[in-house]
């Protein structure tokens, strides 16, 4: 299984994962220009995806799906819930397949498990993307640490953890105090913290985490990396998906 993020971060998420010949991309939060390029940089064609799978309503995840749709011929995959708020905002979609949260999606030998989450969307999911015993977490947008994303942590042998927020930044940021709350609450996001002592207890099995959706204003890749290496040590290894472009091309 090969993986690399497009772009991880409020301003835009992107994904991909190919095994078994199947490619697929998770989320659309970019341009369709830009993810053409970034897949172009690792010799992938995005018009070869065969699926564009959501993982909920917000912005930076799903503002380019109906051009991914229509630019690349790709087929949009996401709960009834996160179609609900979206549809007005998709244009013309030929190919819409509905899953329900907690359902497991195939492609041919691949298949994709989808977990629902308490993040404050409509009908959120995160993913486990399984082929030949091999899995790979996609963790973020995730809310709170809960029990059935432990289990899917523990099953993977790499994973995309969310990693947004360090705790005395946030709070001394420039954030007004409603956000402040809804970013730590049970609906937001990660913090260092919380993805450090997920993967310091769950991660049994993980040969490698990246890093991911950090907040430009309340995080930093240093900071993050930091804080899980006090709880992970040296050697655990450790990755950063980056804002403003592609991370490595990685192997589960």
């Amino acid at each position: 299984m090969i993986t690399f993020s497009l772009q991880s971060g409020s301003n835009g998420n992107c994904i991909y994962v190919e095994a078994g010949g199947v490619r697929l991309l998770f989320d659309a939060g970019i341009s369709g220009r830009t993810a053409l390029k970034r897949m172009e940089q690792f010799g992938r064609r995005i018009r070869e995806v065969d699926a564009l799978i959501l993982s909920h309503d917000h912005v930076d995840h799903v503002q380019s799906a109906g051009a991914f749709h229509r630019l690349f011929g790709m087929p949009v995959y996401c709960t009834a819930g996160t179609h609900r708020v979206i549809r007005g905002k998709l244009g013309e979609i030929r190919n819409l397949q509905l899953f329900k949260a907690g359902a497991a999606l195939r492609f041919g030998a691949v298949v994709v498990h989808t977990i629902p989450t308490p993040h404050d969307a409509a009908d959120g999911v995160a993913f486990v993307v399984e082929f030949e015993s091999r899995r790979l977490g996609v963790f973020t947008d995730l809310g709170h640490p809960f029990r059935r994303l432990q289990e899917a942590l523990a099953s993977c042998d790499a994973a995309y953890l969310e990693s947004n927020y360090d705790q005395e930044m946030l709070e001394k940021g420039p954030y007004p105090a409603d956000l402040k709350r809804r970013i730590r609450g049970d609906g937001g996001h990660l913090s260092n913290d919380e993805a450090a002592e997920l993967v310091s207890a769950h991660a049994r099995r993980t040969r490698w985490i990246a890093l991911a959706h950090l907040s430009a204003e309340n995080n930093h890749p240093e900071v993050a990396i930091e804080t899980h290496r006090a709880k992970l040590g040296e050697d655990f290894p450790l990755c950063v998906a980056g804002r403003d472009g592609p991370s490595a091309l990685l192997e589960v």
